[in-house]
This record gives structure tokens, C-alpha cells and sequence, in this order.
């Protein structure tokens, strides 16, 4: 029998891989929770009702209708057993001569519970669509609410985090308040629209080049989102987000893009992962102190 090659997750990494073993001699099984696979960098246009979900998930089995030596099972990996050899997983036990760990990244809370629970992420489709009821619903509310202070935080949008998910969502959000809002909310006074940014470091995009940084803000800043660098989040209780300038926002809209970290199964040693739950790789992506599992 050829070797089994596993590969969790259905993500560009594993499609890409999958697609790469088209004609070698080997088995692979894909593992995925979902039965699709989610281009991620169009979420926020979900997120906003740019485009429909359909527009950004595509069949993982569509993909690989015509090779022959792929299989595909939706399942979540519970934990991986180094020693023999096998993943525990939600269909039963499954056992791997090549393992590949490829399930890429979730959102990282810092361990801020509270802002875990009021905020909303955006990393999958159902996130996204949970994120887009959530923005016409408080803005239907906002209608029909009186109560000044209430209404006011139904109508700010506070994005944290100012990576390119902050920055696109919040260039969106701005983009939905100055060219949507205007015609299918009439009666909403738009100024009243209000979208933030809050980044801790001295600059959005601040993994990127110093230009393309400056250029966002100024772009940010001309579509009439608020950019508030070199700040925290203290906190937010669902009504109210605290900043580390003394200051705080009223608001029901908590979008939360601050990071994310490894999403690795239970299963691999504390030795073979580093901070922000990376896993270790030498040159040729091969897991500390293994030889038949990579990432």
C-alpha cells in the first residue's frame, strides 16, 4: 500500500499541498470541520454585505473531484497521538504515516474573557454572518430607539486592531455608512454613524512598509473613520469599551481583530510550540523532534 499522508485542514496550505500530490504514489485523507474551504482575505466583504457567503466558500470535494488519490472527511481533531502513530478525531480513530498540520490560525483574546464574550470575531463564514445581522440589526434598532445614549452606541463601530482585517473592516464599515446607509436607512442622520479604529502599536498596518502604512491611515482617515494609534483596549462590558488614554466609547458594536494564534490539536509537546502557539519547523517544515509530521 502507498504511505497515508493526513493533512488537518482544508485551508490554502492543505489545498495547495493536496494539489501538489496529485501523481505521487500515496494516500491522502483531508481532514476539515467544514465541507468547504473559506478565502479568508473576502471575509470582511461578508462581514458588510458585500458579497454573499456562497461568493467566498467553495466545496472542498469540487476542488478535488478528479483525483484519485484524495479522500475527504469532515471531522474535528480532538488530539494526535505521536507514539502510535493516530488522531483521535469527532469519526473515530485515524491513523497517518505523514502527518501535516495544517489548520492555520483563530482569534487570539489575549486572555480577555469579558471582551471574548461581548465582542464579535471574524475568522470563518458563520462569524462573518453572525457580524453582519449583528451591524443591520442594531442600526434597525437605533431607528426606533429614543434614549440618546443608547442610540449612540448602537450607532458606533469600534474596530480593534489595526492589521489588515482592522483596516479593511473598518474602511468598509465607512464605506457602508457614507454610500449605503444614506439610501436604505433615510431617516438615519448619518453623522450620528460612527467608525473607529483602535490600534496598541504607533501604526495601522504596521507590518507593512512605512508608505503603504501612511497611505491606510490617510485613506482611513478621508473615508471619516477615527484612527486612534499607540492605544489599548482596558476593557468592554458589552455597553461600554474602555481605552487606556482614560477615555471610553458607548457602544454595542465591538469588532475584534487584534490577533490571532495558532490553532494546533492537543497532542504536541510544549517543546514543539512557541509563542502565539506556533509550531516549530525545521527547513522543510518538519515538526521538532519528528520525522513524519510537518506544518
Amino acid at each position: 500500500a502507498f504511505p497515508k499522508i493526513v493533512i488537518i485542514g482544508g485551508g490554502f496550505g492543505g489545498i495547495e499541498l493536496a494539489k501538489r500530490l496529485r501523481d505521487k504514489e500515496v494516500e491522502i485523507l483531508m481532514l476539515d470541520r467544514h465541507n468547504y474551504h473559506t478565502f479568508q482575505p473576502l471575509l470582511y466583504q461578508v462581514a458588510t454585505g458585500g458579497l454573499e457567503a456562497d461568493s467566498i466558500a467553495f466545496p472542498l470535494r469540487k476542488i478535488f473531484k478528479n483525483q484519485k488519490n484524495f479522500t475527504f472527511r469532515v471531522t474535528e481533531v480532538e488530539k494526535i497521538d505521536q507514539t502510535a502513530k493516530t488522531l483521535h478525531t469527532t469519526i473515530g480513530e485515524i491513523s497517518y504515516d505523514y502527518l501535516i498540520i495544517a489548520t492555520g490560525s483563530e482569534t487570539n483574546y489575549f486572555g480577555q474573557k469579558e471582551i471574548k464574550h461581548f465582542s464579535m470575531p471574524m475568522k470563518t463564514i458563520p462569524e462573518a454572518l453572525n457580524l453582519r445581522s449583528m451591524i443591520l440589526q442594531n442600526l434597525e434598532e437605533a431607528l426606533i430607539e429614543n434614549d440618546h445614549l443608547k442610540k449612540s452606541s448602537l450607532l458606533n463601530f469600534v474596530v480593534v486592531g489595526g492589521g489588515p482585517t482592522g483596516v479593511e473592516l473598518s474602511g468598509a464599515l465607512a464605506e457602508l455608512k457614507n454610500h449605503i446607509l444614506p439610501k436604505d436607512y433615510p431617516e438615519l442622520s448619518i453623522d450620528a454613524v460612527k467608525v473607529y479604529i483602535i490600534e496598541g502599536s504607533p501604526a495601522v498596518l504596521g507590518a507593512m512598509s512605512e508608505q503603504a502604512s501612511a497611505k491606510a491611515k490617510q485613506f482611513l482617515q478621508n473615508l471619516g473613520v477615527q484612527v486612534y494609534t499607540n492605544m489599548r483596549v482596558v476593557s468592554y462590558d458589552g455597553m461600554s469599551i474602555k481605552l487606556s488614554d482614560g477615555q471610553s466609547i458607548n457602544t454595542k458594536n465591538v469588532l475584534w481583530s487584534a490577533g490571532v494564534k495558532g490553532a494546533v490539536p492537543e497532542g504536541l509537546t510544549s517543546g514543539q510550540i512557541t509563542r502565539g502557539n506556533r509550531i516549530i519547523v525545521d527547513e522543510f517544515n518538519r515538526v521538532k523532534n519528528t520525522n513524519n509530521i510537518f506544518a
